[in-house]
């Protein structure tokens, strides 16, 4: 069995964030290695089966470069802030047509007083995003309906605000019901916990319960962007 989360790794994560330095993270990469990233790759792991019944399409995938765990390194290139590693751990189970982070996916962030799960799709391009506004323009009822679905609500909180354009998108009506989430740059729902919740045994399964909430959505966008819940060999992410 893989080994679980333990209070080790945001201990890790809080100490990184006062050291946040390439000094300090050489002198602590075999320790980063042993309470980080190994026992997230287990996590990964332990979804697998979940994701393989229920949303086959995506992707558990436990490499430790180019898999589901996302790299600790931050991007600094067009940012003020050069701080060079992340202070939060996540991992992104994309859909297998999907190459980055902005393809449709389940998702889980954890740092230091900060555990969300949920997911969906992140600021992705506009063509992939206006499909996805198409799709609720023609079937707005089943849109609403997702959302006003008692798991949803009561699991997720319904969707978050990821930030919106200030106007209806352009070749949209401004008089749609569904007007606020047309306006929506991204489309995304978490569920959270507290940081023991995280290192309990049922971890997993609490997870689970969010992406299983969150499945309907999930299966709208997957539609929405012609895939499919079992494979695709669509190249609009590829």
């Amino acid at each position: 069995m893989p080994d679980l989360l333990t209070p080790e790794l945001f201990r890790f994560l809080r100490e990184l964030r006062e050291n946040n330095n390439k000094e300090w993270f050489t002198d602590n990469k075999p320790r980063f290695r042993e309470v980080v990233q190994l026992p997230m790759i287990g996590f990964i792991e332990t979804m697998a089966p979940w994701l393989a019944e229920n949303a086959p399409a995506f992707v558990a995938d436990t490499r430790l470069n180019g898999g589901s765990l996302f790299r600790i390194y931050r991007d600094t290139r067009f940012s003020t802030d050069k701080t060079p590693y992340k202070t939060n751990v996540g991992c992104h189970f994309r859909h297998r047509v999907g190459k980055d982070a902005h393809a449709p996916g389940f998702y889980v962030h954890i740092a230091p007083d900060e555990v969300l799960f949920g997911g969906v799709i992140w600021v992705p391009p506009t063509p992939v995003l206006n499909r996805i506004r198409d799709a609720i323009v023609e079937d707005p009822g089943r849109w609403r309906a997702i959302q006003r679905a008692p798991a949803f609500t009561e699991v997720l909180g319904g969707l978050h605000d990821a930030g919106s354009l200030k106007n209806a998108p352009r070749g949209f009506p401004s008089d749609h019901p569904c007007l606020d989430d047309l306006k929506r740059k991204s489309l995304f729902a978490f569920a959270r916990c507290t940081e023991a919740q995280v290192c309990a045994d049922d971890f997993p399964e609490r997870v689970a319960e969010a992406f299983e909430a969150l499945s309907p959505l999930m299966k709208f966008l997957v539609n929405a962007l012609g895939l499919d819940w079992e494979h695709s060999r669509d190249p609009m992410f590829a």
